[in-house]
């Protein structure tokens, strides 16, 4: 999040206001198996602390600082903050299946899409949650991520809007997948998404999501 500290409960809260479709964040299982909201492996980038999220309890990792006084939140504290559909991204096949186990209890197949950059994860949970949507992401790919794409099971591409060609989204629309661009954070990233004839776009910035709506 570009406007507020990164994955914390006044970013998502913000997204919300900022009329977002839907709100993207990222899990990694804690060392007592919670679902930690939180980009990276480690807490040293967003947090006041040091060290990786899998060596913290819950506890542990609610004690740091994730920015202007706003803690780690886990994945159930947002989905109880915000109404909107959320799309959460895992790291591994180990959080894939807790997060399975609260979307069946929760009955959240219909709200939150579950995306990950690794195939594994993404065919596991399509595995356990009967008709979640789910997400292959690509940072650099070869030819064969619509294949992979088709093969985990996923619904769509979310694919770095800097190395995203038209031949690929044209392929993936073809063989009937969505296409999402990230991280579309500036004017020229917004136009692109329109001539790529793209599906969706992830951003740091909502509002550039809104002044795109209002000049459409």
């Amino acid at each position: 999040m570009g406007v507020e500290p990164e994955n914390t409960l006044r970013s998502f809260r913000h997204a919300e206001r900022a009329g977002v479709d839907a709100i993207e964040l990222d899990l990694h299982l804690s060392k007592d198996g919670a679902l930690a909201v939180m980009h990276d492996p480690s807490v040293d980038r967003t947090t006041d602390g040091s060290g990786l999220v899998a060596d913290r309890t819950l506890a542990e990792l609610r004690e740091l600082d994730a920015g202007e006084g706003e803690r780690i939140p886990v994945f159930e504290d947002v989905l109880d903050a915000v109404g909107s559909p959320l799309q959460a991204e895992i790291k591994d096949v180990a959080a894939a299946r807790v997060l399975a186990g609260v979307m069946l209890r929760r009955g959240l197949a219909g709200r939150v899409e579950v995306s990950s950059f690794h195939d594994e994860a993404v065919a596991e949970i399509a595995r356990l949650v009967p008709g979640v949507r789910t997400v292959l992401i690509g940072s650099r790919w070869g030819g064969d991520v619509v294949e992979r794409a088709k093969a985990a099971g996923a619904g769509a591409l979310a694919l770095n809007i800097r190395r995203l060609t038209l031949e690929v989204a044209e392929q993936a629309h073809a063989e009937g997948l969505k296409v999402i661009g990230w991280v579309v954070n500036t004017p020229d990233h917004l136009r692109l998404v329109r001539a790529l004839g793209l599906d969706g776009a992830t951003t740091d910035h909502p509002e550039i999501i809104r002044a795109a709506r209002l000049t459409a």
